[in-house]
């Protein structure tokens, strides 16, 4: 019979299970800016990149921060089982390719991908016992202001954006977390991320997450 001491001991040896992080949010909240910096930082997690028919847009880089592919290939993508999820997001496909993540979650590495809320919902069926954070801008002027910063879309796409980010908001019962995103303070919202993180991997019963 082991000694208590032993057990106790043993406690401290216990393996870390990994985390799969669905980070979502309305357009314009900042999640690429948030895991951008996350990575600045050296945060250590597998970073998931989205695969997307969209065009890129200035500054973007292809496979860093999205795989931009064709309508054909997406489809290809779904016919040959390849996307853990995917979904129509303002007229352009959007998914999150599966291999990466299994091979993260195998290798017993955490792994974070952006998702809009449709995303968040399918991936619920799929693992239901990721962790899923709601990124909040603090405020729907503030929202307003910076998708206009953008330049990116028009004045129809952004009354579009804003009108869908205000039902967004609605779906918070979905995730487990919030995360104020405040101008000019992206750290904060970082460090409170790592909170999570920590909250989470020093749980009594850990999430079991597999593919």
């Amino acid at each position: 019979m082991k000694k208590a001491s032993d057990r106790s001991q043993a406690l401290f040896h216990l393996p870390s299970r990994p985390l799969f992080i669905a980070l979502s949010g309305p357009s314009g909240a900042g999640k690429d800016a948030v895991l951008t910096r996350m990575k600045e930082l050296g945060y250590p997690l597998e970073y998931i990149t989205t695969v997307t028919t969209r065009t890129q847009r200035a500054k973007e880089r292809d496979n860093i921060d999205y795989h931009f592919i064709s309508t054909e290939r997406f489809r290809e993508m779904i016919e040959h089982k390849e996307l853990l999820e995917w979904a129509n997001v303002y007229g352009n496909w959007y998914g999150v390719p599966e291999q990466p993540v299994k091979q993260a979650l195998d290798e017993g590495r955490d792994a974070i991908v952006r998702v809009d809320i449709q995303g968040v919902a399918n991936i619920k069926k799929i693992l239901p016992q990721a962790v899923f954070i709601f990124l909040m801008p603090p405020s729907m002027e503030e929202l307003a202001i910076r998708l206009r910063q953008r330049h990116t879309e028009s004045s129809f796409d952004l009354a579009l954006r804003i009108k869908t980010a205000e039902e967004e908001i609605k779906q918070l019962p979905l995730f487990d977390y919030i995360v104020l995103n405040k101008q000019d303070e992206i750290d904060l919202a970082v460090s409170t991320l790592k909170a999570i993180i920590t909250a989470e991997k020093c749980r009594v019963a850990p999430r079991e997450i597999a593919l």
